[in-house]
């Protein structure tokens, strides 16, 4: 059964999709088992214009430790200050970096 969960993500230079995530979470374990994904941003306005969104699919690579874990976290903590305030480091929380295999978008 899918499983839909709102996360907050940043992109990396490729246009990967970067999140973070907690152990012991349903959506670690399916993508551990199952990693292909779909991911939905969108952006609503009932007066400012039209409605836009982005669909994504694409497969999921978890990262844990090393170079690469080091070098996304970096990414998370520049886009969002609550990463900053509350910083972790590896083998505390597993990152995500979504590569899109299909795009659609509507609105845009």
């Amino acid at each position: 059964m899918p499983h839909v969960v709102p996360v907050i993500f940043t992109l990396d230079s490729e246009n990967n999709i970067i999140i973070a995530v907690d152990y012991k979470t349903k959506k670690l374990a399916n993508l551990r088992s199952n990693p292909n994904v779909a991911v939905l941003a969108d952006e609503y306005s009932e007066n400012d214009g039209p409605n836009r969104a982005v669909m994504i699919q694409g497969e999921c690579t978890i990262y844990e430790r090393g170079k690469e874990y080091l070098k996304l976290l970096k990414l998370l903590f520049d886009r969002y200050e609550f990463y900053r305030k509350n910083p972790w480091g590896e083998g505390e929380s597993p990152i995500l970096s979504i590569t899109p295999r299909k795009v659609v978008s509507w609105g845009l």
